[in-house]
């Protein structure tokens, strides 16, 4: 492959990042308007953001600014962990971090519509939510790019001890939970449901049976990241089209 090629690919698999990325993001939003309980990776922050709204004592940041500090906070802990084992090439999860967050705070604004009022009404956002979040993670997976934060933590745990990765995403995964649970406690005086309930154990399960099932078929999703488009033809085509509705 040329160093043309090779830039193009990688070009073409980020873009392709981005909307896996995207697609996420728009699964966690969904999930937090729901009202059930918020996905694993958003009960922490969004306990912040909603101590920050109160004035309780943190900065009033927004769910997907307090993502990103909490991204960072897992790639230290990567590196605490790892040491000398650590590649550089990882701290590239500081910027896909950084655009998660960014994107959390995008689809936050744009699903202000979205607020659901009767039970049901809140299962069905809590399911599609969790849905949504899984294609994007099995989308986010294929990509083959740095590991998210949330993945790559455990994934640093698992290679200094041993531990099977699945056994230790669990656990990081019930930790984060229960840090949440502890500083509604500490904010607030009282468990928060909407932020740490039975949507967010329903996703804690649910996100990973969509990650696998959707595995099963992205067959379409390989073709298209395997594609390599050609930017300079697109152009010209699109010239010669424009050029030629213009002549009429």
């Amino acid at each position: 492959m040329s160093k043309k090629d090779r830039i193009i690919s990688f070009l073409w698999q980020h873009v392709l990042l981005f909307v896996s990325l995207y697609v996420m993001t728009l699964g966690v939003t969904v999930c937090v308007r729901s009202m059930l309980g918020s996905s694993v990776i958003s009960t922490l922050p969004y306990v912040f953001e909603t101590a920050g709204k109160l004035g309780l004592g943190v900065p009033a940041l927004t769910i997907g600014q307090y993502t990103y500090i909490m991204n960072g906070l897992l790639v230290v802990g990567q590196i605490c962990v790892l040491r000398r084992r650590f590649e550089a090439v990882q701290l590239f999860q500081l910027l896909v971090g950084f655009v998660f967050g960014s994107l959390i705070d995008v689809n936050m604004l744009l699903t202000t519509w979205l607020a659901p009022a009767a039970l049901l009404e809140k299962i069905v956002s809590q399911v599609a939510g969790c849905t949504i979040l899984g294609l994007g993670i099995a989308f986010e997976v294929r990509c083959g790019s740095v590991t998210m934060p949330g993945e790559g933590f455990p994934v640093a745990i698992s290679a200094v001890t041993g531990m099977e990765f699945p056994k230790v995403k669990i656990c990081v995964d019930t930790g984060l939970v229960a840090l949440a649970v502890v500083f509604c406690y500490v904010f607030f005086g009282a468990w928060q449901w909407y932020i740490v309930g039975i949507g967010t154990l329903f996703a804690m399960v649910y996100v990973g049976m969509v990650v696998r099932t959707a595995g099963k078929h992205l067959g379409w999703f390989d073709r298209t990241l395997a594609y390599r488009p050609g930017f300079r033809r697109y152009v010209y085509g699109l010239a010669r089209l424009v050029y030629g509705k213009i002549k009429k």
